[in-house]
């Protein structure tokens, strides 16, 4: 039974236009980082790349469509999906970063290497991204390549998934822009609206976005490959650069932080504890 199901997903990868997606999603993002990488170099700020990150999926999404042939709906509904995400992001993270120097994270590797960052960073920043960017985009890029598979249940389901993310995101971004611009707010931990039942409602919307996403390709057989897209996507925000991270500077920044995250989840919404 394995051996055949391997046998039709390796004919259907060989003769199907998913060789030309997943090219087309690796050229553009490598050309995405590098331009980036040689900005970042000129303004010596590697935080830019955070900025870039929401806006290559939206060109890997545009790019495929363009150049493989698929189910129209589907395509344009990924398309969709990929650059609300995405455009809402990169407008976001601009707006918060723009003019704030660089993120403190990128400071303390430039510490550590020194004149040789500008060189290292192009792996160890704008490389990685790229290819976690490649990765968890799997689902904009397969999902594409099935010229038949008509829209299911399977992606409404998806769609619902992916709607109930960007809610998280853009309430949960919100709330918190509000309260870091009141005064009354200094130094105190933001535990209020969607922040009362995660501690994180804007990581957690993300994931969804992209199990949505994931929902919507695999519909098509072989666009199942790319729920590794929203495994990795949800892996990293639950525990290396999402969650994990940010939580250890927190608790130093914010007093009472410490009784907020005994009290409240860290990533799934769920009433606080006593």
């Amino acid at each position: 039974m394995l051996p055949s199901i391997y046998c039709s997903i390796r004919t259907e990868v060989l003769t199907s236009a998913v060789p030309l997606a997943l090219t087309t999603a690796a050229l553009v993002i490598v050309s995405l980082m590098v331009i980036t990488w040689l900005i970042s170099m000129a303004m010596k700020n590697a935080s830019i790349v955070d900025i870039v990150w929401g806006f290559g999926f939206v060109l890997v999404a545009w790019a495929v469509r363009w150049r493989v042939d698929g189910l129209t709906a589907r395509q344009w509904l990924l398309v969709a999906m990929t650059s609300v995400w995405g455009l809402r992001l990169t407008v976001y993270l601009f707006w918060r970063n723009h003019g704030k120097g660089e993120d403190f994270r990128y400071r303390a590797m430039r510490r550590h290497w020194g004149p040789r960052f500008g060189v290292i960073s192009l792996g160890t920043v704008f490389g990685l991204q790229g290819v976690l960017m490649w990765t968890v985009s799997l689902p904009v890029q397969l999902g594409q390549t099935r010229p038949s598979a008509d829209l299911g249940v399977l992606a409404w389901i998806g769609v619902a998934v992916w709607c109930t993310g960007l809610f998280f995101e853009v309430v949960g971004d919100a709330q918190l822009a509000r309260f870091k611009a009141d005064p009354a707010s200094g130094g105190r931990v933001m535990d209020r609206g969607l922040w009362k039942y995660t501690r994180h409602p804007n990581y957690f919307g993300d994931a969804c976005v992209w199990w949505g996403i994931a929902l919507v390709a695999a519909e098509t057989g072989i666009g199942a490959i790319g729920l590794i897209g929203a495994a990795v996507m949800t892996v990293l925000l639950r525990r290396v650069s999402g969650v994990t991270l940010l939580e250890k500077s927190l608790v130093k920044r914010r007093e009472g932080y410490i009784d907020y995250v005994a009290r409240t989840s860290p990533f799934l919404p769920r009433p606080p504890k006593p």
